[in-house]
């Protein structure tokens, strides 16, 4: 079998070393249009389940990612000053290093990269007989045939920038600030024993009211910088923008398709779906369409019946997990709504983002019960049995106290 992977990043890679793992035989390309080492973005979470899911797949590959992940301890909730502290942990790593451990891996197996290659067009592919688009969020081979993958974006409010930062985060840490334009906060997590990263976000009146909309790059950090001197700890941020030029602020686009698969051609990855950055699920998502992608292939008796195997299991596994980054978003695009709240009051709510009762109940009511089923044991331990029907719980709960 012939494979042909548009994309360098975490799906097209690891789906590409699952393939010629399984049968050294199969013919893989991956075509990257960015030279080798060039790549987007500081760093990416994960946790002991995504280590599970690559030992199971590819052992190799699991050791080289443990082996340069950093683990941070803790969640921290910055207001202003006041910190917070949780218990949670995790790893990080730098993307550029997870892009090299799967591309050495890779290499090793047998796989064929080419970087620096744009495609053209699906016509440079037709000897393929297997298409893989893992090309993004903003995907070449999707656009092309947006039509009948079905293709639609919805662009958020909120602006976010991805920076870096020389603090060293303890923990993963969200910190609130108030600026004279409205709120500001960050999303922070160290990926290396000197690196961190660190995303701003705001309401575009925010943004718009600190003239970040026309600031060139330098002035842009330092103004970050004093907003955020107290969780930074007098650490600077980082950004590969050139001085002169604007910070690459961004909207989040939400990625969906009807279809995942036309003809020879297969969506995985960013490509076919994505969630937003606050739930961190991204690369884990990624690399879980490259797993199931590849047993569709090696189980079916043809490409485009395994592409409706994969598709299906992967449907079906992400309806709560973009369930959660879609209640994610909305709760911090109506942070205004939470943030006048005690920092432990916010960390709580924060934490109970993802419940959509919270969105039609006011903040301090929903705070009380949380807070009370906290502080009583049996319900407390309920709680942790149910784990996410614990929702149920509380809708319950809610609906009957303020209908």
């Amino acid at each position: 079998m012939r494979v042909v992977c548009v994309g360098g990043g975490p799906a097209g890679l690891y789906l590409a070393i699952l393939l010629k793992r399984a049968d050294p035989d199969h013919q893989v390309v991956v075509l990257e249009r960015k030279p080798r080492h060039c790549t987007d973005g500081w760093g990416v979470v994960f946790w002991d389940d995504l280590l599970d899911d690559l030992r199971a797949t590819d052992a190799e590959t699991a050791r080289r990612v443990s082996e340069r992940a950093f683990p941070w301890r803790g969640q921290h909730l910055v207001l202003e000053g006041e910190e917070v502290e949780h218990e949670g942990d995790g790893y990080a790593i730098a993307r550029a290093t997870l892009l090299d451990v799967l591309v050495e891996r890779a290499t090793d197996l047998g796989v064929e990269i080419r970087f620096d290659h744009e495609v053209a067009g699906s016509a440079e592919l037709r000897d393929a007989d297997v298409i893989v688009a893992a090309d993004g969020v903003n995907s070449a081979v999707r656009a092309e045939h947006a039509d009948e993958f079905g293709t639609e974006v919805v662009v958020g409010r909120n602006k976010y920038v991805w920076l870096g930062t020389d603090k060293v985060f303890e923990g993963f840490t969200l910190a609130f600030e108030q600026t004279e334009a409205g709120w500001m906060w960050c999303h922070s997590y160290a990926y290396g024993p000197d690196s961190s990263t660190c995303i701003v976000e705001c309401a575009p009146e925010t943004w718009a009211g600190l003239g970040l909309d026309a600031l060139p790059a330098h002035d842009s950090l330092t103004l970050l910088e004093t907003v955020f001197r107290k969780p930074l700890g007098g650490g600077r941020l980082i950004s590969p923008a050139a001085e002169d030029a604007p910070l690459p602020w961004l909207n989040f686009k939400t990625i969906t398709n009807s279809r995942w698969h036309i003809d020879k051609t297969v969506l995985v990855g960013d490509a076919a779906h994505t969630t937003h950055f606050s739930i961190g699920s991204g690369t884990i998502l990624a690399l879980r369409d490259a797993i199931a992608l590849a047993e569709a292939l090696q189980l079916a008796d043809a490409p485009q019946s395994a592409f409706a195997i994969y598709e299906k299991r992967q449907r079906e596994t992400l309806v709560p997990i973009q369930s959660n980054a879609r209640l994610s978003a909305r709760w911090f695009e109506q942070v205004g709504r939470y943030v006048e709240m005690p920092a432990p009051a916010l960390f709580a709510l924060v934490r109970a983002r993802r419940d959509p009762v919270l969105l039609r109940v006011p903040p301090k009511l929903y705070y009380r019960l949380y807070a009370t089923a906290e502080r009583i044991p049996a319900l407390r331990n309920l709680k942790r049995q149910l784990g996410p029907n614990a929702r149920t719980l509380y809708g319950r709960l809610t609906q009957r106290a303020h209908p």
